[in-house]
Order: structure tokens, then C-alpha cells, then sequence
């Protein structure tokens, strides 16, 4: 009786976490066109805001939706400051499987970045630049 309510137990943990895993889903930050690519932010909320910042980024076919080998992948961005230098930040990427990548970002502040995410690999090569609100 004691292993089959044990068994029971294990069951409804393992279930749980299924479902706590689902509601944890990514959110789309921004998603940008290019000629051949779309690029694609996410993360938990939905955006990013200050401090440190966990995301994925996506780089699909304009064509059929489907993931590249975009090789090498950077990301960096800027936030342009009256009378200042720019705020500079580059992103730690990771590869997560074809055409996916976890980064992390640190920001100091709030306000809009303008991204560059430039790749080179058998998919192809390329960059795009977008603006990205940091809330």
C-alpha cells in the first residue's frame, strides 16, 4: 500500500512540473522581418527590463518558417544618449538547437535599444537592426 501511494505521489510531482513547464512558455518580444529571415525575441515576459535579462532568439526561413544554420550569431545593442557616448550592451549566446539560441543581457536603465543581430553560417549571412523597449 505504502509504494503505491508513493507511485501516486511521484505521479502528481511529475504532472505538476508538466504543467507548471507550460505556463512557463515564452512570450514574443519582437519578431523582425529581413528578406530572407525573421528574427524572433522571446522570453518569459514578454519583454525586457532592467537588469539581467534571460531570452531566446529565433532565426527562421522567410520562405517556409523553418529554422536556419545561422552559424555564428551575435547581439548587441545600443541606446543613443544626448551629449554622451551610447550605452553599449552584447548579449552571451548559446546555441539551443538549430536556428535557436538562450542569451542573457544586462541593462542599467530603461529606455528603447536599437538591436543589431548579424549571423554567418551555412544558412546564410546577415544582419538585422531593430528597437527594443527595456521597461
Amino acid at each position: 500500500m505504502r509504494r503505491i501511494v508513493t507511485a501516486v505521489m511521484v505521479g502528481l510531482v511529475l504532472v505538476g512540473t508538466a504543467v507548471a513547464t507550460a505556463e512557463a512558455e515564452e512570450k514574443v518580444i519582437t519578431t523582425q522581418k529581413t528578406k530572407d529571415t525573421v528574427i524572433t525575441l522571446k522570453n518569459e515576459a514578454g519583454q525586457w527590463k532592467q537588469g539581467k535579462n534571460t531570452f531566446t532568439l529565433e532565426i527562421t526561413s522567410s520562405k517556409d518558417q523553418q529554422p536556419i544554420d545561422a552559424g555564428k550569431v551575435a547581439l548587441s545593442t545600443s541606446m543613443a544618449m544626448p551629449g554622451m557616448a551610447p550605452m553599449l550592451a552584447g548579449a552571451t549566446l548559446t546555441p539551443d538547437g538549430l536556428g535557436r539560441y538562450r542569451g542573457t543581457i544586462q541593462f542599467a536603465d530603461s529606455g528603447t535599444r536599437q538591436v543589431t543581430v548579424t549571423w554567418d553560417g551555412p544558412g546564410g549571412k546577415g544582419a538585422a537592426k531593430f528597437s527594443v523597449p527595456v521597461r
